[in-house]
């Protein structure tokens, strides 16, 4: 920033405003993070150049001699926005691998552990990205590579984090003769067969597990659940650990002979791979290497609130805080590319 004061003050009315239209920088990211007063973001998601794949414009990082440097260089990152970040904040983090004398580096997992080990960051979850499609691949003596990791990181353990507005739309219960079905056809009378026949079971846990059973029944009918498994013991396979020590599963079994297995009746959480289409390499814009909208969704509308701001350090031509925009979210882009800005604001302004 020319004038570090100047853009401060930028980003603090930016941030005092109603509008959610994107504030772009156009500068060098770590001096802007920088200059950013702490505690001031509620979500980053970005995704940096990854080492020795491309040469952007003005340079930038990506370029450095060795994996090792490269990831040095990452964590001066991370340090910054670990400091911009709220307390409640997460930050997402995109980054591919590169090989080196035909040897794998492992950089994103590198950059991870130095992270949680050296910077005391948490991390939630490691999603898996499948494009579904690899990108050209002429090597003769290794499979293709179709993935990425997104990592999803918190300063803290307590993290704002709104999972019922990432759910998927539950199957809903019916009525088939006289009886209520949960969405997959489950009606009970199955496990209670199950229970008066078990010959683990104890006369009292059986009564217990037929009157749970009938509880279960009516929330489905009232709609508390959406769907359930019984688990009985010797019945079922069961889905922990058998020690427990280790499972709360496996106590209540041995204690009960008996567990549920709850479905949300305001749907399903997505898991940890999302098979998600590469962006459209041949867009009008000249960014190499942008990643698809619908990488960044889950993410701003899981852990950044409706009030909250959304950073990418190295927003290129602005996906995150389009999809930011799209959500009633504000965000800040910041990026050494003057013509990346500039294609950055083009793709918004054609939503105001």
């Amino acid at each position: 920033m020319e004038d570090n004061t100047c853009e401060l003050d930028r980003v603090q009315d930016y941030l005092l405003g109603e509008d959610v239209e994107p504030l772009f920088i156009q500068d060098d990211s770590l001096k802007v993070l920088k200059a950013l007063p702490e505690n001031l973001i509620d979500c980053v998601i970005t995704s940096p150049p990854y080492w020795q794949k491309r040469e952007y414009e003005n340079g930038g990082i990506g370029l450095e001699e060795s994996p090792q440097e490269f990831i040095d260089t990452i964590l001066l990152f991370t340090k910054e926005i670990k400091r911009v970040l709220k307390n409640e904040g997460s930050f997402w983090l995109n980054i591919g691998d590169s090989y080196k004398n035909k040897n794998l580096q492992g950089i994103p997992w590198r950059i991870a552990i130095k992270m949680m080990d050296e910077q005391g960051w948490i991390l939630r979850n490691e999603i898996i990205w499948n494009k579904i499609k690899g990108g050209m691949d002429n090597s003769k003596d290794r499979l293709g590579s179709s993935h990425e990791p997104l990592f999803h990181f918190v300063k803290e353990k307590k993290y704002y984090y709104d999972v019922d507005s990432i759910r998927t739309n539950p199957k809903q219960t019916k009525v088939v003769k006289g009886a209520v079905v949960s969405a997959t056809g489950v009606t009970g009378v199955k496990y209670k067969r199950q229970i008066e026949l078990s010959t683990t079971l104890t006369e009292q846990q059986k009564k217990n597990a037929l009157l749970a059973l009938e509880s279960m029944i009516n929330d489905l009918n009232e709609g508390k659940v959406s769907d359930f498994r019984m688990v009985i013991n010797k019945q079922q396979r069961t889905t922990h650990s058998g020690s427990t020590k280790l499972s709360g599963r496996a106590k209540e079994l041995e204690e009960k002979g008996f567990y549920f297995l709850k479905y949300n009746p305001k749907g399903s959480k997505p898991n940890d791979v999302w098979d998600i289409l590469p962006e459209d390499t041949q867009r009008k814009d000249s960014h190499s290497a942008p990643y698809p909208e619908d990488l960044v969704r889950i993410p701003i509308l899981a852990t950044c609130p409706m009030n909250g701001v959304v950073l990418d350090p190295f927003s290129g031509t602005g996906t995150t805080s389009l999809v930011a925009f799209q959500n009633g979210r504000k965000s800040i882009g910041i990026d050494l590319s003057a013509e990346y800005i500039e294609t950055s604001r083009e793709r918004v302004n054609l939503l105001v």
